[in-house]
């Protein structure tokens, strides 16, 4: 494996992460398309899958908010590299940036100066663990500003387990449209405040067709709001509730829910 092996994987997953999304993705847009009952959560419906479909024909971003570039990497411990990892994947977000294109929406917090690479102080983000084996494994997760501004996070207390659901709940509602429904939820529970935060948005990266029995009775509450497609109304404003947990201190229970929205983009490739 060579440096341009990962810059060119970087590029090539950015490129496939905007213009089409992955089949669980796009199987529970279409189930809740066929099984909505609001006429106009359908039209809305009907509308985002017609405009996944054209993405994809055309190769073209199906958003015109293509995201922050966040990158997550799993490094064999076998594995030997005889290049900087993370400068591969930085230059792969500035080639991308360049050729797809990626809107540059990477700016310094207080200036808003925007060096238009989608590069600078900490980005792109760059989450590094170490696996057995001797693959690199790279999944790329660009996360757009109108699903990331209607996030939360709140430290919880112990005895605040039975809120989880009701706090996810109030996060949704107060986002009501905001983060175009229907949306799909990442829940990080346990960890630190900070880690909350990355197991919400890792947990995204999942399979949104395989939830268990506690995923599922949150997403049931959810979608009891009726907000619906657009925020017009209907019967799903979520399509799936996602969650990783982490130990925690035990005079705490921080909780993270990163809100996504219908556009869910990711990608995933193997190097060895």
């Amino acid at each position: 494996m060579e440096y341009e092996d990962v810059v060119e994987t970087v590029v090539e997953l950015f490129r496939k992460a905007e213009t089409e999304l992955s089949e669980d993705v796009l199987k529970a847009i279409k189930y809740a398309y066929e099984n909505e009952e609001s006429e106009i959560a359908r039209m809305n419906l009907k509308n985002i899958i017609e405009n996944v479909e054209y993405a994809k024909s055309r190769k073209v971003p199906m958003c015109q908010d293509t995201g922050l570039p966040i990158v997550f990497v799993e490094l064999g411990r076998e594995l030997c590299l005889d290049f900087d990892l993370k400068s591969a994947i930085v230059e792969g977000v500035k080639k991308a940036t360049a050729e797809i294109p990626l809107r540059p929406n990477a700016v310094h917090p207080i200036t808003r100066e925007n060096p238009g690479n989608n590069v600078g102080v900490h980005m792109p983000i760059v989450d590094i663990d170490l696996a057995e084996g001797d693959e690199l494994k790279i999944a790329v997760l660009p996360k757009g500003a109108g699903s990331e501004n209607c996030s939360a996070l709140k430290m919880m207390l112990p005895h605040d387990v039975d809120r989880i659901k009701m706090f996810v709940v109030d996060v949704v509602k107060n986002a009501m449209g905001k983060p175009c429904p229907p949306i799909f939820i990442g829940l990080g529970i346990g960890s630190t405040f900070d880690g909350a935060a990355k197991l919400a948005k890792k947990a995204l990266l999942r399979d949104v067709t395989k939830m268990n029995d506690f995923e599922i009775e949150i997403l049931e509450a959810v979608n009891e709001l009726g907000i619906g497609a657009m925020g017009m109304g209907g019967k799903f404003t979520a399509l799936a509730v996602l969650s990783e947990i982490g130990y925690c201190h035990t005079a705490s229970l921080p909780v993270a829910v990163n809100i996504q929205c219908w556009a869910n983009r990711r990608a995933f490739a193997v190097l060895r």
